[in-house]
């Protein structure tokens, strides 16, 4: 399993940035104008679960969210074993799947204005998504977590050229994926009609030289469609995000398929039409070219239905660990050689952590299933879980001057 490293930041957006700066009674005004952008990819789905025949989406009354699983397809054969020349009819099928996503954030910035740092700017990028699931409020679209990290405002434009606004369903760092819902009601009759669920292929049947179609909104001028192969299955491939200098690592296919800013949250299809990842990141370096990477439908549904599924757990039944931790940052990582995670300082005793045998000292780098850098991170993931459930915790632990990695399984006790 190869590992490359050395990728931009992938808060990657195409956008425009415009500040205004305020330092107590002054203010004065600047511009600036830069490119962040990212490839990103998404999915959809109809209300009873099922792919939509026909292109249409009906919006069912009284349905639960759909599973994303459902919308999932094996390919019957992976279509085209070699070279597919003309994509035309797979990607006027797809296209209706794909939207662009337009997010506006706000960031404070030093100024410096009579000793104030009071600074702001607001930076407008692009990337993309799929639609991917609804209920009987919203359609949801799945996306890359960095596409929408920070962002105060979120816009979506369909295949018809409709827009309307969206707000952030849930994020996941750890994977760079992230689930977005527009409001049903906001859409105009036509749109509904036009708009299309995506299908989903088998990403774990593919095999290094198959087919692969890439279509996001390249550096924000709208869809564009990008072809080449599966380069490399099972890629693991260290991310580093520029805003706060944090790194996740995960497997990413590997394609040829141009990768270009803004196509984050974009899809990767089959030559079967079928969705089988979700774009993300491009090989910073200027003399790579064709290395471009996204994450695998397989390693993305259960995390994309959970992130539409799951609701916040107050009162009595809210999840407990019991630990007191102190993160262990990229920076301490490389100073003390301690892996990344969350070093736990203190055990409450008698507590969930302490009767699963976690132990002072372990480093927390994964929990229930997702990589975690933080208190933070952790402490998120834990709103969303009852008292009473069992997750597994992964800890690297010291022994004779080296971390051994071990997995724990952890009944969650009651913050009460």
């Amino acid at each position: 399993m190869g590992r490359i490293v050395k990728f931009a930041a992938l808060a990657l957006t195409f956008g425009v940035i415009a500040g205004t700066s305020f330092a107590g009674a002054m203010h004065f005004f600047g511009k600036v104008t830069g490119q962040n952008s990212d490839g990103r990819a998404g999915f959809s789905f109809s209300g009873d679960g099922e792919a939509l025949s026909g292109g249409d989406l009906h919006i069912a009354e009284g349905t639960e969210a759909a599973d994303p699983v459902a919308n999932r397809t094996d390919s019957k054969k992976q279509a085209a074993e070699g070279a597919v020349t003309d994509v035309s009819d797979i990607v006027e099928q797809a296209m209706p799947s794909i939207v662009s996503i337009t997010t506006i954030a706000r960031t404070q910035v030093p100024s410096f204005f009579f000793g104030y740092s009071q600074g702001y700017e607001e930076t407008e990028e692009c990337g993309s998504g799929i639609l991917i699931s609804q209920d009987e409020e919203y359609l949801y679209i799945a996306t890359n977590n960095h596409v929408v990290e920070g962002a105060k405002t979120l816009t979506v434009l369909f295949a018809d050229g409709s827009t309307a606004d969206a707000q952030i369903k849930g994020c996941d760092a750890s994977s760079d994926l992230a689930v977005v819902s527009v409001a049903i009601r906001d859409l105009e009759d036509e749109t509904k009609q036009k708009i299309r669920v995506a299908t989903f292929g088998n990403s774990s049947a593919l095999k290094i030289g198959q087919t692969a179609i890439a279509i996001g909104n390249a550096l924000g001028y709208g869809q564009s469609v990008t072809t080449g192969v599966i380069s490399a299955l099972d890629r693991e491939v260290t991310i580093t995000n520029e805003r706060d200098n944090s790194s996740i690592t995960n497997e990413l296919l590997q394609t040829s398929a141009a990768i270009n800013p803004g196509n984050s949250g974009g899809a990767l299809l089959n030559a079967n039409g079928e969705v089988i990842g979700i774009t993300s990141v491009k090989y910073s370096e200027t003399s790579v070219e064709g290395m471009g990477y996204a994450i695998p439908a397989e390693t993305a549904i259960p995390i994309i239905r959970q992130l539409i599924t799951r609701e916040v757990v107050t009162g009595s039944d809210t999840a407990y660990l019991g630990i007191s931790g102190v993160d262990v940052t990229q920076v301490v990582s490389d100073t003390y050689q301690m892996p990344q995670g969350v070093y736990i300082a203190q055990i409450v005793e008698g507590g969930s952590a302490a009767q699963a045998g976690l132990l002072q000292g372990d480093i927390i780098t994964r929990f229930d299933g997702r990589n975690i850098k933080s208190m933070e991170e952790m402490q998120e993931l834990l709103r969303y879980l009852p008292a009473g459930t069992t997750v597994e915790v992964t800890v690297q632990r010291a022994k004779n001057g080296e971390y051994k990695e071990q997995t724990l399984e952890v009944i969650l006790g009651s913050k009460k």
